[in-house]
């Protein structure tokens, strides 16, 4: 029996793999903007401080058995957490879960260190059965997509919470959705199968105006988190999320191109005819071009792990995008056939030609 791995992310999931990695480093980045009422961050950092198996913690010379979905932290670190500066600001957060049935705490008598336990954490994530130390900035849990939906119900998002609720809303190689067969494509899961969303509906669901929103969505574009994608007209905006596969399923990111994504979803890019990116014939190019250059990127592309193109089945396009002949696009596609299972895969990659000194 042939087994096929497949890398995806479906609609059909009912929770979210999240990293941990993902979590510290959006703590880590001060930029991000803290403003909002939403507590779909502050849960999702709870969650990755939960264990997933039992260990113990010695604080002050006293041990403390842990079990799976619990933690113990001081209220200070928590406070941190959460960008609160006065620590009943925290107290008050938590409470906000307790009444959404999220979570239990209680202060440790005596001391002003906080134990959590998240409720129902084994119907989500797997609870191992050894008692061991749990790593905190490394490894995943699994978070229900419906959580998401009941923490943003009627608040204002930070920018930390929109770009987990875009996390959760992600979707990748699943074929019902437009798109994403390019790409990790943001989509919300209307029943339409169309990415296209706009600035009304995204001041909806954060709870913020239109400006903000479109503010929200160009900033974290410059800030490397996203890839925003507006199209001409009334059709919208596509957003594709950055470093996705990298941390999803460790492998490398590809580079989305707007004019790949407007031809899945059949829109225009509104640039002429004459400036367009893909030409819709076949361009001739270059001996020196084909000769030399060639090899050598796919020689290094299939050194970064991208294996058809080093494989002898392989088919290799190249255009130029430049009337300069200084940007090229090149188009490698591939058709191996493994235990009578026929694998199909396709490459998009646009390379800038510099002239160096000497």
């Amino acid at each position: 029996m042939a087994y096929t791995l497949e890398i995806k992310q479906i609609v059909d999931y009912p929770r979210v793999r999240i990293h941990r990695e993902l979590i510290q480093k959006l703590l880590a980045d001060e930029s991000l903007s803290r403003r909002g009422d939403c507590r779909l961050f502050s849960f999702m950092v709870l969650c990755s401080y939960a264990n997933f198996r039992s260990s113990r913690l010695r604080i002050d010379g006293v041990s403390h058995l842990i079990g799976p979905g619990e933690w113990i932290c001081s209220l200070r670190e928590m406070a941190g957490w959460f960008g609160c500066s006065r620590l009943y600001q925290a107290t008050a957060i938590l409470e906000e879960l307790v009444q959404g049935g999220f979570l239990t705490f209680w202060m440790l008598p005596g001391t002003k260190l906080v134990r959590y336990r998240i409720l129902n954490w084994g119907a989500f994530n797997t609870v191992l059965e050894y008692e061991c130390r749990c790593q905190k900035d490394c490894g995943f849990f699994f978070f229900p997509i419906s959580f998401g939906k009941r923490l943003m119900e009627g608040t204002r998002c930070s920018e930390r919470d929109i770009i987990m609720d875009l996390w959760l809303n992600t979707i990748y190689k699943d074929g019902r959705i437009k798109g994403a067969e390019i790409g990790p494509v943001v989509y919300f899961r209307d029943g339409s199968g169309d990415p296209l969303t706009s600035c009304s509906s995204l001041t909806l669901r954060w709870g913020v105006s239109k400006t903000t929103a479109s503010r929200i969505l160009a900033r974290l574009d410059r800030l490397g988190y996203l890839n925003v994608l507006t199209f001409s007209g009334r059709h919208g905006t596509v957003i594709y999320l950055e470093n996705y596969l990298s941390v999803m399923f460790q492998i490398s990111d590809l580079p989305i191109h707007k004019e790949d994504v407007a031809l899945q979803l059949q829109l225009k890019t509104g640039r002429p005819e004459e400036e367009s990116c893909v030409p819709s014939e076949k361009i001739s190019v270059s001996k020196h071009i084909m000769l030399e250059l060639l090899p050598k990127l796919l020689q290094s592309l299939a050194a970064w792990g991208f294996f058809c193109c080093s494989c002898k089945k392989k088919s290799v396009k190249l255009y130029p995008l430049s009337p300069a002949c200084n940007r090229w696009k090149l188009e490698v596609s591939c058709k191996s056939r493994t235990a009578s299972v026929e694998n199909s895969s396709r490459y998009c990659f646009e390379i800038r030609v510099t002239e160096g000194s000497g």
